[in-house]
């Protein structure tokens, strides 16, 4: 049976995740700083700070082949239209001699690159929301989708 302040501090190892929109690296930094202070101490606080930090670097992992797909894709649409000429009128910006035709394969696999991103940062926010409120309750919660890194 766990204590209340075991709750609350494998609750706040997964909040703390979600600094992320505030602090850069926010959501590697904090929950490392609470599951190393606290692992030895609370066989519930490892297994939470281990799956939190498995999930973060599982997502960043997602994030930097999503990444790898999407750049070089929309670099070298840009690159074989470089003859492009952009045109400053009174208040428009106008971009001529850029052609999507003979691309539309690679911008439409690079805007799914894109839009698989997205869907991923709206997944984890919820999934770190409800993995806080299983751990409050005294669960031991499993985020899908994770590479066990952290063993």
């Amino acid at each position: 049976m766990e204590t209340t302040s075991e709750k609350n501090t494998a609750t706040f190892t997964h909040l703390s995740t979600l600094t992320q929109y505030f602090i850069p690296f926010g959501n590697y930094i904090f929950p490392i700083l609470i599951w190393t202070s606290y692992k030895d101490k609370s066989e519930f606080v490892n297994h939470n700070g281990k799956q939190t930090l498995n999930f973060q670097l599982s997502l960043l992992l997602y994030t930097l082949i999503l990444a790898l797909i999407a750049i070089p894709i929309f670099i070298a649409v840009v690159l074989q239209n470089i003859p492009m000429e952009a045109v400053f009128n009174d208040e428009d910006f106008i971009i001529r001699n850029f052609d999507f035709r003979g691309n539309i394969g690679l911008i439409s696999v690079g805007l799914t690159a894109v839009f698989l991103f997205g869907i991923l940062k709206i997944v984890e926010f919820f999934l770190v929301i409800y993995a806080s409120i299983k751990t409050s309750n005294g669960e031991l919660y499993k985020y899908p989708m994770t590479i066990p890194f952290i063993k």
